[in-house]
């Protein structure tokens, strides 16, 4: 009896025991989760918003935005976290399971030679077949380096999504400052042409003309400043901090450089893409559950022993009152084999499809390098064009026009053409600065990251675009 009551305080210290280890929080970041929601339960009213990054605001570079989007950005941390769990189903998959500990209780005395039998205890543990834990382990291990590769995919999407975005607000800073400049100099040819209308050489059409293009100038500023909030806040969400950040890109980027080889730039792609990985993993994972399927035919053992307490007294005059003990072996019987040859089927389907995924990914791969190549080349041919041709010709149509407008030569309408004008050549070689660096920002995504050889460089951005001549005001 005294036996009877060790073994039901064992059975609940250990049941008590292991309850306390469960509550046991040993990551940080879900005591920090648990927290969150148990606010939100008892204060549904309460809102959280990210702080503003103070430290950020105003002009940064590129690198710094990245860095900070590397180690802030809920989609990096939430693909950490997946490689973290996956890594520590590795020991739980290879390892054994549980034993089994059952006690069997008599309502009525079991009557023996050897005495009554009141309580028997029994443990008993399952033995996978040889093989079958590595295999295990193996395919936990794959769906590790899975989510590993993915991990690298979202961290180089973040890092062009960064860029993208920083990009775009370089283009919307660098367009305002020259609609700026350029409505600073349609205000001194208004100012002339006011001048000629007081002395009679021209009509107050000229004057007119010239406000009403002032106006349509600050009508532009003014959808240019909600895009510039706009881009503000889509930087931030990237960044994980308040849309409200004054975020800013420098005046001035350094000229990007696009790889002169696209044959290598397909090499490196399918070398080093992490989709491309993450297909791999994904086939070796699934050839790890396909050998697993396979081990599935060989029958795994159990082995068990029971302990039977038995009482000194019983209705047999030799009764002797010795416990009992006993040894159990067993075996799982594979004989359904139609279920076990359908799981191997499926398991060589699912990996020759992933196979063909990988296929259909890789051709992607190379349209996509094909055409970021093509893209990148032309925006640079065009900036090299714009830069020496272009421009310098629009600026020196504007000169042209602006002195014969002092002559008569040249209408007003004419002359704001040409001024119109010079400032579309303007905005459109912002915008393709701007598209090459974010054309080079996705194709570094696709080749797997950026890399210093087989670069050439992308010619610079031409002087300030509004040094010219005003109109000369008549004496």
């Amino acid at each position: 009896m005294a036996m009877k009551y060790t073994v039901h305080f064992l059975s609940l210290f250990l049941l008590l025991n292991g309850c306390k280890s469960a509550q046991q929080i040993h990551d940080p970041g879900y005591a920090q989760v648990s927290q969150a929601v148990h606010q939100a339960a008892y204060s549904p009213t309460q809102e959280t918003v990210n702080p503003v990054a103070a430290d950020l605001e105003g002009p940064h570079s590129v690198e710094e935005y990245i860095q900070y989007a590397l180690s802030q950005n809920p989609d990096i941390q939430a693909a950490r976290k997946r490689v973290e769990a996956n890594a520590y189903q590795v020991p739980v998959a290879s390892s054994l399971q549980d034993p089994n500990l059952g006690m069997t209780f008599y309502p009525e005395q079991v009557q023996t030679a050897a005495g009554p039998q009141e309580f028997a205890l029994n443990i008993s543990q399952k033995f996978p077949a040889r093989g079958k834990l590595n295999a295990q382990g193996e395919l936990a291990e794959s769906q590790t380096n899975e989510t590993r590769a993915q991990l690298a995919a979202v961290e180089l999407a973040t890092v062009a999504k960064v860029k993208r975005a920083y990009y775009e607000l370089y283009f919307i800073q660098q367009t305002i400052n020259v609609t700026e400049a350029d409505k600073q100099l349609l205000v001194e040819i208004r100012d002339v042409a006011n001048v000629r209308y007081k002395t009679g050489k021209v009509s107050q059409q000229d004057l007119l003309r010239a406000e009403l293009e002032i106006s349509n100038v600050e009508n532009e500023l003014i959808r240019l400043e909600q895009k510039l909030v706009s881009g503000q806040a889509k930087l931030a969400r990237l960044l994980h901090i308040s849309p409200q950040t004054k975020l800013l890109a420098l005046e001035h980027i350094e000229p990007g450089s696009l790889p002169a080889d696209l044959d290598w730039l397909q090499r490196q792609a399918i070398a080093s893409r992490p989709e491309l990985h993450a297909q791999l993993a994904t086939l070796e994972k699934d050839r790890q559950a396909l050998n697993l399927a396979r081990l599935a035919y060989k029958p795994d053992v159990t082995l068990g022993a029971t302990w039977i307490d038995v009482g000194s007294t019983g209705v047999s005059p030799v009764a002797n009152g010795n416990d009992s003990f006993l040894i159990t072996a067993g075996i799982n019987l594979p004989v359904y084999r139609k279920k076990l040859d359908s799981a191997v089927r499926s398991a060589e389907a699912k990996a020759v499809s992933t196979a063909r995924t990988y296929d259909s990914l890789k051709d992607e791969t190379l349209e996509e390098v094909a055409d970021l190549f093509a893209q990148a080349k032309s925006q640079q041919d065009l900036l090299t064009l714009f830069s020496e041709d272009i421009l310098p010709k629009a600026r020196q149509t504007l000169e042209v026009s602006s002195q014969a407008y002092n002559t008569g030569e040249v209408d007003f309408l004419q002359l704001v053409d040409n001024w119109r004008e010079l400032l579309r050549f303007e905005v459109s070689y912002l915008r393709l600065e701007a598209s090459l660096g974010q054309s080079l920002a996705e194709l570094e995504r696709v080749i797997g990251g950026s890399d210093t050889q087989n670069l050439q460089p992308i010619p610079a951005a031409p002087e300030a675009f509004n040094n010219l001549p005003l109109p000369e005001e008549p004496e």
